[in-house]
């Protein structure tokens, strides 16, 4: 079934990027690169990268800079500079500084959140109501399961009272961060739709956790966030999978759908980086029939 073989693929294209040459790899981030000019290059982050390494992680962002550096000035440059990160599964755009001023002057850009970012993601279920504000704080909290974890989670300053069913405000944990993010649903259609995202906060799988456990609607292929005490594949509705052609048993091959659509940079002028979202994520939007015609 040709449905089944592409996420298969997908599988392997993950475990592939971590056995190609460093060159090969910085080859196709210097053929997606979205935008360059004296201080920045934007790249187009390939899905299952991780930016940073780790145990068992041969290939990373960080690691090929350098030589993308190179073949991006001819040979002679000094390695670029990360300006922030993205999980390994969200793809989209990334913005690289050419030198180590312009990266602590982008990076003070996030933390003053003066840099605009728009994400896309295919959700299950639709958002009620279909625009709006989630703020609420997240903490990181360990999962006593069968199998022990760390997950983030909604960390609220508000309750039901029992009683009454009043709103009832209770002491902030500590350790929580304050987390705010808009949505927009774009579309809608085979139980799932496509969101527009912007994340004022960059609190560490926010987008996940407020779509997931704020809204009830988590993000297609996020299984990490699909279930609160156990690490199981994600649950489709039946339709859903009808239009994926898939069975719920393959459901866990599914790929993350959450793509960095756009990021506005204030550096003198805004600069606008825009990348289309990569394959996978666009023919799952065309079997689920969530149009964005209007985008």
């Amino acid at each position: 079934d040709p449905a089944q073989r592409r996420v298969r693929e997908l599988a392997a294209l993950s475990k592939r990027l971590q056995q190609v040459h460093p060159n090969v790899l910085a080859k196709v981030l210097k053929e997606g690169t979205l935008y360059q000019d004296e201080e920045i290059v934007a790249i187009n982050k390939p899905y299952g990268l991780p930016v940073h390494g780790g145990p068992g992680i041969k290939n990373c962002i960080t690691d090929v800079l350098p030589i993308l550096a190179k073949m991006l000035e001819n040979m002679k440059a000094e390695p670029l500079h990360l300006c922030h990160r993205l999980d390994k599964e969200t793809t989209g755009v990334m913005v690289l500084a050419r030198n180590k001023e312009v990266a602590e002057k982008i990076r003070l850009l996030f933390k003053t959140r003066q840099v605009e970012k728009i994400y896309w993601a295919i959700s299950l279920g639709d958002p009620d109501p279909t625009e709006g504000i989630v703020e609420i704080p997240i903490v990181e909290k360990e999962v006593q399961s069968h199998q022990s974890h760390y997950k983030m989670t909604l960390a609220p300053n508000y309750r039901l009272s029992p009683e009454d069913g009043k709103v009832v405000k209770i002491r902030k944990n500590r350790n929580a961060e304050s987390a705010v993010t808009r949505y927009r649903r774009l579309a809608s259609s085979s139980a799932c739709s496509l969101l527009e995202l912007q994340p004022i906060t960059g609190v560490k799988h926010q987008i996940r956790v407020h779509l997931a456990y704020g809204l009830g609607c988590p993000i297609l292929g996020d299984h990490k966030y699909s279930h609160w005490s156990k690490l199981a594949p994600q649950k489709l509705p039946e339709i859903t999978l009808k239009r994926l052609k898939l069975e719920q048993s393959k459901a866990r091959h599914l790929p993350l759908h959450l793509h960095a659509h756009r990021l506005s940079l204030p550096l003198g002028q805004r600069i606008d980086l825009v990348c289309k979202p990569p394959l996978f994520f666009q023919k799952t939007l065309k079997k689920l029939d969530l149009d964005v015609a209007n985008e």
